[in-house]
C-alpha cells in the first residue's frame, strides 16, 4: 500500500494514460540554447527515469518577436524539428512523456521586435512593444499553431500553450495592457478570443489523439487583473476549444508580491486552483511551492486539483517520484525554493542548476561513477560542503569519516533556518542527516580534530567553513554587542532598539529574524496573505486586497546599516532581493548606507559619513549585532601543510564569500566526483 495513493494514482486522458499525477512544470534551464541537444535529451531522460508521468520543456518560441530574448530556442524549421527528437526518443526509450512548451513572450520578450495587444511598456522590459494591427495577429496565431505541428513532427506527445505570468496571451486578457477598442479588445468576450482561437486552432491541426496544455493565469496579482468569474469563464471556453488539461500560472512576473521563494507557505496557492475544480470537465493542475510528496498527496487528497505540477523539486531530484514509490521520501533531495541556480540564474542568462543538486543540468559532464579505487576519505567539517562531499563520496563507494567540532551537522545552515521564512532549511538538514546514517558514513561530532588525527586517510578534505570578520570598531567588545552567530542561536537576549552592522545576506536574515514576532508567515497562509495583500479574486479584482500589505508591526526598531554607500541587498538574489528589501521595510527597517562606524557606547552606535567622515550621528541602540564578513577558517588546513600534508580546501574555508551553500555544495559534489 503506497503512502501516496493520490499522487501515484494514473490520470486517464482518453486516448492516452499518464502513469501518475505528477508533472515537471516548465523550467527555463537555458539548455535548449546550448544547441548541444544530447544534454538537452539526458536532463529530460534522467526525470522520465525518475518516474515523472509528463514533463514541460522549457519556453520554446513560436516565432523571433515572440521569444523571451535573442537567440532563445525556437520551433519554427524542420532543423528545430530534428534536434528536438533527439529529447522525445530518449525521454519515450526511458518510458516517459514529454509535451514542449510554446511560450510566446509578448511584451516581455526581451527585444526591440517584441509585440503586444497594445504599446504598454512592461516595467521589467527596456523595450516598448509594437501594437498588432489584424495582420499581425493572425501572424502570431498561425506561428503558433505552426510550432504545435512542429512539435507533434518531432514526436512530443502534447503542448504547452502558456497563457499565464504576463506573457502574450495573458495580455490580451487584462485591461492593464489590453487598451484595444476592434474585436481583440473592449468586452472580456473580445479580450478571451485570442487564446480561445490559439487553442481552437492548434487542436484543428494536431487532430484528437494529441495532448494541449492550457496555462491559465488563476490569480494575476497585478492592478485590473481577471476576476474569478472571467478566469472560469475562459478556462469553460478553453476547454471547448479543445485544450486536454488546465495547467495553473500564478501572478504576473511584474507582480510585487512573491509567489514561489522560500518564504512563500508551500501549496500557498491550491485553493485558487480548488476554485475551478468542477467547473469544467477536464483535469486541472495545481503548481507552486509543492515541494515533497507529502504536500502533493495532501493536496490531491484535499480536492484541490487532479494533478500537482512540480518544476523545481525535479531539479533538486531527478527521482523524487520513484524514491516516493519506494517509501524512501527521507531520501528525496529537498527543493528549498531559494532560486540562487535556478532561477537567478536564468535572469543572469547562465545555465540553470539547482543549489541542493549541482548535477542538475550538468548530467552529461557531472557524472557520479563507481570509484575504481576505494579510498578512506577524511572530511573535517559537517556544514553543505563537508555534507555533499561525504554523501557523494560514499556514493561512489568510498569509505568516509565525517568529523565536526558540533553536536549536529548542517553547520551554518542551522542558524539559516531559525529565520522566518527559511524554514525549508530544516528539511535540507534532515536530509543530508537521512542521507548520512543510509550511506553509512562514520559520524563522529563533538570533535575537535588535529593534524596528527588525519594520518591515516588516504583523502583528507577541510571543509571547516568560516569566522566572523572582526569591524574593529572601538567600543564592541561591551556587553550590548553580539555577534550574528549569538543572536541566530539564540544565545543571548536582544533589545528593542538594534543596529545591525553589515547589510549582506547574513544582515537581512538577522534583521528579519529580529523584526519578527510570533508565528511565521511561512508557516501561516492567511498571515501571509494578509502580510503581502493577496485575497481572493472572486471577492477583489485579481486577487489584490484593496487595503494592502498588512504586515504585523514589527517586534523591534532595527537600523541596518552598510560601509558602501549603495542601495541595500544589491548583492542579493536577483529574484529575491527584492522579497527581502520589501518585507523588511514593510517591517520599519531603516537602511543606512555610506557610513564609517566611530565607537560604540551605553547610548548605541556612533556613525559618521564619507571620505571626510561628516555628520557625526548616534544610532540610539539597545543591542548592536555584528554582522561584518566572515574569514575563511584554514587553521586545519595551514597545520596539515605545515606537515607536508596538501588536503582539498572547500567551501568557506577555500572562499568566505557570505555564506555561499550554492558554491560550497557545488565544490563538494565535484571534488568527490573526481576521488
Amino acid at each position: 500500500m503506497t503512502q501516496y495513493p493520490h499522487m501515484l494514482a494514473p490520470l486517464d486522458l482518453g486516448f492516452t494514460t499518464l502513469k501518475n499525477r505528477v508533472l515537471m512544470g516548465s523550467m527555463h534551464t537555458g539548455l535548449e540554447e546550448t544547441k548541444d541537444w544530447n544534454r538537452v535529451a539526458e536532463f529530460y531522460a534522467d526525470r522520465a527515469r525518475g518516474g515523472v508521468a509528463l514533463m514541460v520543456t522549457g519556453g520554446i518560441g513560436p516565432n523571433l518577436e515572440g521569444s523571451v530574448l535573442p537567440g532563445a530556442a525556437m520551433m519554427t524549421t524542420d532543423e528545430d524539428v530534428a534536434n528536438h527528437s533527439v529529447v522525445t526518443d530518449r525521454v519515450h526509450e526511458a518510458g516517459g512523456k514529454i509535451a514542449m512548451q510554446i511560450l510566446h513572450a509578448g511584451r516581455y520578450a526581451y527585444g526591440p521586435k517584441c509585440v503586444a495587444p497594445s504599446p504598454v511598456k512592461s516595467p521589467i522590459s527596456p523595450f516598448p512593444p509594437t501594437e498588432l494591427d489584424e495582420e499581425g495577429i493572425e501572424k502570431q496565431i498561425s506561428d503558433i499553431v505552426n510550432a504545435a505541428v512542429l512539435a507533434q513532427k518531432a514526436g512530443y506527445d502534447g503542448v504547452e500553450i502558456m497563457g499565464s505570468e504576463g506573457y502574450f496571451l495573458n495580455q490580451f486578457l487584462v485591461t492593464h495592457t489590453n487598451k484595444r477598442d476592434d474585436r481583440w479588445g473592449g468586452s472580456y468576450e473580445n479580450r478571451m478570443r485570442l487564446p480561445i482561437e490559439v487553442v481552437r486552432r492548434t487542436r484543428e491541426a494536431v487532430g484528437t489523439d494529441f495532448i494541449i496544455i492550457y496555462r491559465l493565469s488563476m490569480i494575476d496579482l497585478v492592478p485590473n487583473g481577471s476576476t474569478h468569474d472571467e478566469v472560469v469563464q475562459l478556462a469553460v471556453e478553453i476547454e471547448k476549444a479543445g485544450a486536454t488539461i488546465l495547467n495553473t500560472g500564478i501572478g504576473w512576473h511584474e507582480a510585487r508580491i512573491p509567489t514561489i521563494a522560500t518564504s512563500v507557505p508551500r501549496a500557498a496557492f491550491a485553493w485558487v486552483t480548488k476554485k475551478l475544480m468542477g467547473k469544467v470537465g477536464i483535469p486541472i493542475i495545481t503548481s507552486n511551492r509543492i515541494n515533497t510528496p507529502e504536500v502533493a498527496e495532501d493536496v490531491l487528497s484535499t480536492g484541490c486539483a487532479d494533478m500537482v505540477s512540480m518544476a523545481r523539486p525535479m531539479l533538486a531530484d531527478a527521482d523524487f517520484v520513484i524514491k516516493a514509490e519506494r517509501g524512501e521520501g527521507a531520501k528525496i533531495a529537498p527543493c528549498i525554493a531559494c532560486n540562487q541556480a535556478c532561477l537567478d540564474h536564468t535572469f543572469g542568462g547562465k545555465l540553470t542548476s539547482c543549489l541542493v543538486n549541482p548535477r542538475a543540468c550538468h548530467e552529461t559532464e557531472l557524472v557520479i561513477s563507481p570509484a575504481e579505487t576505494i579510498k578512506s576519505v577524511a572530511i573535517v567539517g559537517a556544514g553543505p560542503a563537508g555534507l555533499s562531499t561525504a554523501i557523494t563520496a560514499a556514493e561512489r563507494g568510498h569509505k568516509v569519516t565525517l568529523f565536526d567540532r558540533a553536536d549536529e551537522i548542517g553547520g551554518q545552515l542551522n542558524m539559516a533556518k531559525q529565520v522566518p521564512g527559511k524554514e525549508e532549511f530544516w528539511g535540507l538538514v534532515d536530509w543530508y542527516r537521512a542521507m548520512v546514517a543510509d550511506l553509512g558514513i562514520d559520524l563522529q561530532l563533538g570533535r575537535e580534530i588535529g593534524a596528527k588525527d588525519l594520518g591515516d586517510f588516504d583523502e583528507v578534505v577541510i571543509a571547516t567553513g568560516v569566522l566572523p570578520r572582526d569591524p574593529e570598531i572601538p567600543g564592541q567588545d561591551r556587553d550590548n554587542v553580539l555577534s550574528y552567530i549569538d543572536v541566530l542561536r539564540g544565545k543571548a537576549p536582544v533589545g528593542k532598539r538594534v543596529a545591525v552592522i553589515g547589510a549582506g545576506g547574513i544582515g537581512f536574515d538577522v534583521s528579519e529574524y529580529l523584526a519578527h514576532d510570533g508565528t511565521s508567515p511561512a508557516e501561516d497562509l492567511p498571515l501571509w496573505m494578509k502580510e503581502w495583500g493577496v485575497s481572493d479574486p472572486a471577492e477583489n479584482r485579481a486577487g489584490l486586497a484593496p487595503e494592502g500589505p498588512q504586515p504585523h508591526a514589527p517586534a523591534r526598531q532595527i537600523t541596518l546599516l552598510q560601509r558602501k554607500a549603495e542601495k541595500h541587498g544589491k548583492r542579493l538574489g536577483k529574484t529575491t532581493g527584492w522579497i527581502h528589501r520589501a518585507a523588511l521595510k514593510m517591517k520599519d527597517v531603516q537602511f543606512v548606507g555610506g557610513v564609517n562606524y566611530e565607537r560604540i557606547d551605553e547610548a548605541g552606535l556612533h556613525v559618521s559619513f564619507g571620505e571626510a567622515r561628516e555628520k557625526p550621528t548616534l544610532i540610539e541602540a539597545d543591542t548592536i549585532v555584528l554582522c561584518a564578513g566572515q574569514l575563511s577558517e584554514r587553521s586545519l588546513a595551514d597545520a596539515l601543510e605545515a606537515e607536508g600534508v596538501s588536503p582539498h580546501v572547500i567551501g568557506g574555508a577555500e572562499v568566505a564569500a557570505e555564506l555561499d551553500a550554492k558554491r560550497a555544495i557545488n565544490q563538494g559534489v565535484r571534488l568527490a566526483a573526481a576521488l
